[in-house]
């Protein structure tokens, strides 16, 4: 899948009417009047904001406690890493007691997607039981040889810079790629596979629901709404509130801060808009979103799915971006001979490679990334000899990448410029 041949922003807007803004939300759909995002992700009605996601900000929040403390090597235990990955509610696992009161989970929602992973329990269960065992490989292997000095076939810490990491006796930092990967299995597939998916957006009545403005319960939107804006605030729930005439509403241009707000796909979409060949591509994603959500509004369920099929591609981008910057520049230390360099990279960039199975071809509306490729992709990167990323190849690195880079319209020149 390289090519995603759809209306651009200002073409769909020639097609449908609506106002993102309150108290029209009840109006005739003409084919002729446009669709008008509006300047920043505001909707109200009855003037109400009806932009609520309150739960992706949740498990945001749980998620980044869990990565600090894997590490945590003198403060945490597998049980108390494990228990906060599990959460239950009311378990005094996080730093709040509005996490810990929380009956959310990250686990819940890895491999979770409707349509990946609501008929392939098998893989879903593989998944989590890979960050399961990150958790316990990090406090059995790495934490005990933390005052080690790594070597192959040995845990420990080693030098990067100014830094010290510590990495498994094949060199990989459980914690990076515990991290990074949840940004592919927790966060993209939430967003791509779930959210954004007709599915889910338009399960049960939601279609004949919105049409009617017929909202969920007490609140001030309509499911099909809500659910949209669930997918947005896995990339923008972390972004802090503000106050507006007294009450507090989400940021409504996020865009300010892009990069700052999480350690998730907020900081990778806000890295790769900051490269000299990706510039547009946050600015591109918030507006698909922002179109996708009036037209939520106006009832123009095409424009809506046109929107949902940007956000597939740019997001799966990033992914794949990543992916092959943490490659090429793990194949410079690689070159350089400086292991603690190219195993943080190397680490960063397998849990992206990892990241890789939850993105979305827009033609098939399968993954771009087959289970084969990425298991491929991940025993390549540790097979050239017998100690794992100690004896990785310049040339497996560059192999990986190409082919990554085969699946879209950019090279891998362009990523590393």
């Amino acid at each position: 899948m390289k090519k995603l041949v759809l209306l651009p922003i200002f073409i769909a807007s020639l097609f449908v009417s609506c106002s993102s803004d309150d108290d029209n939300q009840g109006i005739i759909v003409d084919p002729l009047e446009p669709v008008v995002a509006p300047a920043d992700y505001t909707f109200t009605r009855n003037n109400e904001s009806t932009v609520k996601f309150g739960g992706q900000t949740t498990r945001i929040f749980m998620a980044e406690e869990i990565i600090s403390a894997l590490k945590g090597i003198d403060t945490e235990t597998q049980s108390s890493i494990q228990s906060m990955f599990d959460h239950l509610e009311g378990a005094d696992d996080f730093s709040t007691p509005e996490l810990n009161a929380s009956g959310k989970s990250v686990r819940s929602k890895t491999a979770a997607s409707t349509d990946y992973f609501s008929a392939n329990a098998s893989e879903a269960s593989e998944i989590k039981a890979m960050f399961d065992n990150y958790i316990t490989n990090q406090t059995s292997e790495v934490f005990p040889n933390s005052e080690v000095i790594a070597a192959p076939g040995v845990a420990g810490q080693i030098a990067d810079g100014s830094s010290t990491r510590y990495v498994s006796a094949n060199g990989l930092e459980y914690n990076q790629a515990f991290a990074k990967g949840l940004i592919g299995a927790f966060v993209t597939d939430q967003i791509l596979n779930n959210y954004l998916s007709p599915s889910v957006l338009d399960g049960g009545d939601n279609v004949s629901n919105n049409d009617s403005d017929i909202l969920d319960g007490d609140n001030q939107y309509t499911t099909m709404e809500h659910k949209w804006d669930e997918g947005y605030g896995y990339l923008f729930g972390g972004v802090p509130s503000i106050i507006v005439d007294g009450q507090t509403v989400n940021q409504p241009n996020p865009l300010t801060t892009i990069g700052d707000d999480d350690s998730f796909l907020n900081k990778y979409v806000g890295k790769v808009a900051g490269s000299t060949s990706f510039p547009t591509i946050a600015q591109d994603i918030f507006d698909a979103f922002k179109l996708g959500r009036a037209a939520i509004v106006a009832k123009n369920y095409q424009i809506r799915d046109e929107q949902a099929m940007i956000l597939k591609q740019k997001i799966s981008e990033v992914i794949a971006i990543r992916a092959i910057y943490y490659l090429q520049n793990g194949k410079t230390a690689v070159e350089a001979n400086d292991f603690g360099g190219a195993f943080h990279d190397l680490s960063e960039g397998y849990g992206f490679l990892t990241s890789l199975r939850f993105t979305r071809d827009t033609q098939t509306g399968t993954s771009i990334f087959t289970k084969s490729d990425v298991d491929g992709y991940l025993n390549d990167i540790m097979s050239d000899g017998p100690n794992g990323l100690w004896n990785v190849t310049p040339q497996t690195l560059d192999a990986i990448s190409e082919d990554i880079a085969s699946r879209f319209d950019f090279t891998v020149a362009q990523v590393t410029e």
